[in-house]
């Protein structure tokens, strides 16, 4: 089946508890996204509101209160951030008050000393535990402390390492800059051993979404194919990708299976408007009057259409419903157009 088979239904139809991810969904560095607030007031008007956050660099006040003065209602407990997955892993695998190593900011400290554990930023405590998130101020002396901390592999008896994401970028109002994958990444070349992931596309931080909203029939809200769509996939949850982020349409048409949205948004306007029927006739794939054909090798496109969104949904549809990869078609470079807003 199509995921795109809804008519005349918007993604909200059925959804009792929206989650949205921040970062090139809500806001790119300070900023609002173009069209996010207004529709996200809309939500919160009519069902529950959450917000689900890789970015580990500050607490959930105070990313409350950054979303509070853009405009919406959004109290500390209806944010959920990856040092709170965080915690809830690394509970589970060391001593209640054990000495944690950290490396990140603010949100992350906070996190770490509200679930009763100590904090240094040194190896020579011998901490029981690593945990690493993204702050901008995280510099080699971090990184490098975390790495002395992990010399030893955990299946040799040495510590456990949790990330809270690997998002290797974060959109900032500037444009793209590396995100708290890189830096883990930084670490594993420095001493050869993977880190554990809370964060997304893990499932612990949807699981705690769900069970701390009561979500029936969720929908997720991202920006990125790899963590955000990936992750709700793997939670069983419905979700919408937001073309005012990370990933562009070249990236939505390679989408791999388990990876791709059931909407796809080119703002969240979209949330609020019926979602366009898909019509399959032979290798044809149309929605409203946009329309792409698969030939063999060939990806052609037959009508343009009025929207922009529309081709990319066609497009998209065309080259899943063969289940081969994208490498392996000409694709025109007209259907991976980008007139979407970004970062």
């Amino acid at each position: 089946m199509s995921l795109f088979t809804r008519s005349r239904r918007t993604p909200l139809s059925d959804v009792d508890v929206v989650l949205a991810d921040l970062d090139g969904v809500v806001y790119a560095g300070a900023g609002a996204i173009p069209y996010a607030i207004d529709s996200l007031k809309q939500v919160e008007a009519t069902r529950r509101l959450g917000y689900i956050t890789n970015n580990a660099s500050r607490t959930d006040a105070s990313v409350a209160a950054h979303l509070s003065e853009l405009g919406l209602t959004v109290a500390p407990d209806e944010v959920v951030t990856s040092p709170q997955a965080a915690m809830r892993l690394v509970s589970g695998l060391i001593p209640a008050g054990s000495t944690i190593l950290v490396v990140g900011g603010e949100g992350l400290v906070h996190e770490v000393r509200k679930a009763g554990f100590e904090v240094t930023r040194s190896a020579d405590d011998a901490p029981a535990a690593v945990v690493q998130g993204f702050a901008p101020e995280v510099g080699w002396s971090d990184l490098a402390e975390a790495a002395f901390a992990l010399k030893v592999p955990e299946n040799e008896g040495g510590i456990p390492w949790i990330a809270t994401n690997t998002d290797w970028t974060i959109p900032q109002s500037r444009g793209v800059a590396p995100g708290n994958g890189t830096l883990v990444s930084a670490v594993h070349t420095a001493i050869g051993r993977l880190a554990t992931v809370a964060g997304k596309p893990e499932t612990p931080i949807f699981e705690e979404a769900v069970a701390r909203f009561g979500a029936k029939h969720p929908l997720f809200i991202g920006d990125r194919l790899d963590t955000d769509i990936a992750g709700a996939s793997r939670a069983g949850i419905e979700s919408a990708l937001v073309l005012t982020g990370i990933d562009r349409p070249k990236h939505v048409l390679a989408a791999a299976e388990g990876q791709r949205p059931t909407y796809i948004l080119g703002d969240l306007r979209e949330l609020h408007e019926p979602y366009p029927e898909v019509k399959v006739t032979g290798d044809t794939v149309t929605v409203r009057d946009a329309a792409v054909r698969v030939d063999g090798v060939d990806v052609t496109i037959l009508r343009e259409g009025d929207r922009p969104i529309d081709l990319v949904r066609a497009g998209a549809e065309a080259i899943w419903r063969t289940g081969r990869q994208i490498f392996g078609f000409r694709v025109p470079e007209r259907l991976y157009a980008d007139p979407f807003h970004r970062p």
